[in-house]
């Protein structure tokens, strides 16, 4: 854990907190947290988009459909 958090450039009660889901951790973050956990970057930004979208948008009434139109668009 120390490790990690130094390479996060955090403290490890910082670390502790995202694993916690009582932090978010910030995109620059992701492809260190990738390489140190060896687990495939898609994989990472895939589990922090869901958890983004799903806190920040919750209660949305068309979220699903707008994604998807949206997704269709990028």
């Amino acid at each position: 854990q120390r490790q990690i958090a130094a390479q996060l450039d955090i403290d490890t009660s910082t670390l502790s907190q995202i694993e916690r889901n009582e932090r978010l951790v910030t995109v620059p973050m992701l492809s260190i947290l990738s390489d140190e956990l060896k687990v495939n970057l898609d994989i990472i930004e895939y589990e922090f988009l869901k958890h983004k979208i799903s806190n920040d948008f919750k209660g949305v009434q068309s979220l699903k459909n707008n994604l998807l139109k949206i997704s269709n668009e990028l």
